[in-house]
């Protein structure tokens, strides 16, 4: 698990370093194409009502179950198996920080681990809208993750051998999660 942490800093540390680079940079320097985004599924995952844990470290802290859902797209299309959760930790300020693990099974059978870490930030209104189960418009909040796969070799080893982004929406009952690969 720690490689997979250092991994994200790394991507994260890189994500920011590219977009630290200026648009207009002098003839004699050599800057790469930045990445484009692919999207490759969507995902929607049924949700239990959350469970509250109270206030820890100075944040809220929440567990949401995972009870189910679908997986549509152009690269993967399945099912989102019940068992899995989503560990939050919402914060003074807006920032919700997210870690959802969970398994997914292909239309072939195949097992999919997840790891998804990411965060989501609003304003302290959109924010208990949202712990509260009420629709919002997903315009109103970044809500941001990048999943990370685990799977065998064969059809679906690609999800280990490409980094995602995400974009989530939180509905009242479901969340929508589009992943993108970074080409």
């Amino acid at each position: 698990m720690a490689w997979k942490t250092a991994f994200r800093l790394l991507a994260a540390g890189m994500l920011a370093l590219m977009a630290a680079v200026p648009s207009q940079a002098a003839p004699s320097q050599a800057v790469a194409p930045a990445p484009k985004l692919t999207y490759a599924f969507s995902m929607r995952i049924e949700v239990a009502p959350p469970v509250e844990q109270g206030e820890i470290d100075g944040a809220r802290q929440r567990f949401i179950p995972i009870t189910g859902g679908t997986i549509s797209g152009p690269r993967l299309q399945g099912t989102v198996l019940p068992g899995g959760g989503d560990w939050q930790a919402i914060n003074p300020g807006g920032l919700a920080v997210v870690h959802a693990r969970y398994q997914l099974r292909a239309a072939d059978g195949t097992v999919i681990g997840i790891d998804n870490q990411g965060v989501r930030v609003a304003s302290a209104e959109v924010t208990e809208r949202l712990a509260r189960g009420e629709e919002v418009d997903p315009d109103a909040y970044y809500f941001r993750t990048t999943p990370v796969f685990a799977v065998a070799d064969g059809p679906h080893a690609w999800l280990r051998r490409a980094t995602f982004v995400a974009r989530g929406i939180r509905k009242p009952d479901h969340v929508v999660i589009d992943v993108y690969q970074v080409e």
